[in-house]
């Protein structure tokens, strides 16, 4: 087998910067510098078991080291504490919050070119988020945006995003969906981190996608690209049947923004999907679905992602062609982020 270096310059999709507070206080305008820290709520959960897991990808020696060592050309950063925006409902501080974490990781990209960022948008302000892409685009070089998929009372499908989603696609930049594996509704059931982590990452990016599709966003801004990150790929081929289902008896009267099927929204070349190198699933969901919307991600350097081996993973894969591992290493993110 050729060396994987030889054959693909590797785009991780989904990478992940520290965004410590004393970090992002700087950047805050006051009066929210002011504030006492921490910036963002956090769970009393232990997430990385008395720091037995996971990386610290801090310094841009050592980020690009792991780089190096995984083959990986060019990594796409998000934040890790900021993922958690959704738990700041004061509008005027999320929007603050962000535009600070924004500014930070456009400075800490300018180290290398190899490492992109995507800002942060306050999901609570969707007027502010649409202001806050163009900014963060035209004037800090920043490749899409993210919304935190744990908005609990937003609807990312309802019309008070559109001024968003048309900035996006005027931009021509996409928008992530991004999940946090924090507290969401119902979660309180759960008395340990494993429980939530289990069911905070896919439930909260289901429901959204779901929201968005039958919402008609995918109709109304045909050239907006949207993404569904850090919840795998194992479950397309069941969400869209059910989808599908629900649809058939129901669109017409309910969701009737969405004119086609949603399985023909969702497998189109505007919606992409992370996947992680570890997946049983990944052959079977391409040979459903094909693979020019799946992305690898890495999750670097969180507790969870594969490490040491992560690219290299889906490469050494047997049930992936050569053409699907080089849509997934490298082609379909280098279109969904418009990398040269």
């Amino acid at each position: 087998m050729e060396a994987m270096r030889d054959v693909i310059k590797v785009i991780d999709s989904d990478g992940h910067a520290r965004d410590r507070d004393e970090w992002i206080k700087p950047y805050l305008d006051e009066p929210f510098r002011s504030r006492r820290m921490p910036y963002i709520p956090q769970e009393v959960y232990d997430r990385s078991l008395g720091g037995t897991l996971g990386q610290s990808g801090v310094a841009h020696e050592e980020r690009l080291a792991a780089m190096d060592r995984q083959e990986i050309q060019t990594a796409v950063l998000y934040p890790t504490s900021g993922l958690g925006i959704g738990r700041v409902r004061e509008p005027a501080f999320g929007a603050a919050l962000c535009r600070a974490y924004n500014d930070l990781i456009a400075e800490y990209c300018k180290v290398s070119p190899r490492l992109k960022a995507v800002a942060n948008l306050p999901v609570y302000s969707p007027d502010e988020a649409a202001k806050e892409m163009r900014r963060a685009v035209t004037k800090l070089g920043l490749v899409g945006g993210m919304l935190a998929a744990q908005a609990h009372s937003k609807n990312l499908g309802s019309p008070e995003y559109y001024p968003l989603y048309e900035e996006a696609q005027r931009l021509n930049v996409p928008v992530a969906i991004h999940a946090f594996g924090g507290d969401e509704p119902g979660s309180e059931i759960f008395d340990q981190f494993i429980c939530l982590h289990t069911t905070g990452h896919p439930f909260p990016v289901l429901r959204q996608l779901t929201a968005m599709t039958f919402g008609g966003i995918p109709e109304l801004f045909p050239k907006l690209k949207i993404g569904y990150l850090e919840i795998g790929c194992g479950w397309i081929p069941y969400w869209l049947e059910r989808m599908d289902e629900e649809w058939e008896k129901r669109g017409k009267a309910e969701a009737p923004l969405c004119k086609k099927k949603p399985s023909e929204y969702l497998t189109s070349d505007r919606i992409y999907y992370g996947c992680e190198p570890e997946e049983k699933m990944i052959g079977f969901v391409v040979n459903e679905i094909g693979s020019q919307t799946l992305m690898y991600a890495s999750d670097y350097p969180h507790w969870d992602m594969s490490w040491p081996d992560s690219a290299i993973l889906v490469w050494q894969r047997e049930d992936l062609s050569l053409e699907a591992k080089k849509n997934i290493l490298e082609k379909n993110a280098r279109r969904f982020y418009n990398l040269s």
